[in-house]
Order: structure tokens, then sequence, then C-alpha cells
């Protein structure tokens, strides 16, 4: 098969049966056809890398993909994910489709930590989904303030801060209150996490725009940051985070059908008529 794509690392967690099953027909399907099938540790000389998972791997495929810009292909085993999205059944066709040059790639933007320490030390690190400063003292409220592109935004008392990008719009920020953003457009959304006064709403900015968190003193005040749902670590009222576009993207194949609305659909029960509901008789 003279397909582009002649190296496909396969990616997925071999330890669970729900994964490794469709990994394994995916590998015979691709050996079959030709293909070079590699493994994890080979993604560096991958023409095109596939996650068999959710999107927690997704989000590990992403991590090992962003510094060589190859295409990421992922196939839903998991539950309420939105990046993985061809499914087992469609699988193989959409491989071949994918193979025979027949699909769509779409360009998702990420975002740039940089946590800048009181003592000079500068830890900066890659989100694909969110940057999140979140209080790590049982019921005990930060506080803390946010400047876009220098200017002043507000003061927030609260649990914490989401900084997502649109991929990362139906993760957590979503579950906090946050609105879904079209993956292609550059813009970053801030959702507060349980604030204090209901006037602290979410924002939607460019991504042009850096925005800079700063813990304010508080007495026993403590919170960290979380860069796609692991911890970097604390962070004090003299530390500075951050957060800017990345450089790189995360480059999405999806086979031909791809429709970001019906995926909202599909995991967020959209379209239905919920005046249809069975009565009981009396």
């Amino acid at each position: 098969m003279g397909s582009e794509f002649q190296k496909v690392a396969v990616l997925g967690r071999r330890d669970d049966s729900r994964v490794a099953e469709p990994m394994s027909v995916l590998v015979a399907h691709l050996t079959e056809a030709g293909i070079e099938v590699l493994s994890e540790d080979q993604v560096a000389q991958a023409d095109l890398v596939t996650a068999v998972g959710g999107d927690g791997t997704m989000l590990y495929a992403s991590s090992l993909t962003r510094e060589y810009d190859i295409p990421l292909l992922g196939i839903n085993r998991g539950r309420l994910g939105f990046l993985a999205d061809v499914t087992t059944d469609d699988m193989l066709s959409s491989v071949d489709h994918i193979l025979a040059g027949d699909y769509t790639i779409e360009s998702r933007l990420m975002l740039n930590a940089e946590m800048q320490f009181a003592e000079g030390e500068v830890v900066t690190a890659i989100a694909f989904n969110d940057v999140v400063l979140q209080r790590s003292a049982t019921g005990r409220m930060v506080d803390f303030e946010t400047s876009v592109a220098g200017q002043f935004v507000n003061t927030h008392s609260g649990d914490g801060l989401i900084v997502a990008t649109p991929t990362g719009s139906t993760a957590y920020a979503l579950s906090c209150g946050g609105p879904i953003v079209e993956p292609h457009l550059d813009a970053m959304v801030v959702v507060p996490i349980c604030p204090h006064t209901l006037t602290d709403r979410p924002l939607v900015i460019a991504a042009s725009q850096p925005i800079m968190i700063r813990l304010l003193a508080r007495e026993q005040t403590a919170a960290a940051v979380a860069i796609d749902g692991h911890s970097i670590g604390p962070i004090s009222p003299d530390d500075v985070l951050t957060i800017s576009a990345a450089e790189n993207r995360i480059r999405l194949i999806h086979p031909p059908g791809y429709d970001f609305y019906g995926i909202l659909r599909s995991k967020l029960l959209w379209g239905r008529d919920n005046r249809r509901r069975s009565t009981v008789s009396e």
C-alpha cells in the first residue's frame, strides 16, 4: 500500500483487556497492510501515532508527539472522552481511509506554563488540556489575582482557577461551568473554580495574550499548580505563574466524516427531545 504513513506507532494500556484487544487487532491489520508497527519508545521514528484508550491516553500520547510534529489518531475505549473520536467498530475502516490519504488534519492549540519562583528558579511545562491553580488545604479558599497582557483583570477568592485550551474546554473547565470552545479557535478559557462571589465569571481571551496569576498572601494559604492533571508543585504568594500559547501544536488526524458537533451530541446527549418521557398511568 503506497501510504505516506509507513511507520505507525500504536499506544495504549496493554494491561487493560478492553484496550489490549483492539490494539492487537489494529497491529495485525497494519502489519498485513505492510505497515511497520512501532512501540511507544519508537514514537520519534513514526509517521503516525495511534492511541487506543480514553482522553488520558490521548494526553499522554500528545506529550510524546508534540516535539516531533507527528499526527495523532485516537481510538476511543474510554468513557466520556472527546479527543479519541474513532470507535472500535469503525477502527479498521477509518485506518484504511487514512492510509489511503483520505483524512483531515486539525491543528490544536497547546499552552506554555511558566512558573517563576521567588528565588529565581523557572519551571516550564506544556499543557494540551489545561493549567490549573487549585487550593491544597481542605476547607480554605485561596486568594489570587489575574492580569491579561499586562492589564489587571480581577482579584479572585475560591478554590482556584482553570486556564484551558479549546480542547480542554470540554474537560475540567466544562465541569466548572466554563463554555465549550470550537477547537480551531485560538483562544484560552479562564474558569474560576467554586468562586466565592457569583460575579466571578468565566472568560474567553485571545491565545495571543498571556495571562499572569499571582497568589495573594492569606493566613495558612496553600495552593498548587497542575498541568493536564499532573502536579508541578506548590505555588507561594511570591511566585508568578504565566500562561501563554505554546509554539508547537498538536496535529489530530481524522478519518472522513469527523463531526465535532456530532461528538458533542453523542457525549452530552444533545438533540434529544426531553419531552418524550414515559408516563405511569394511574
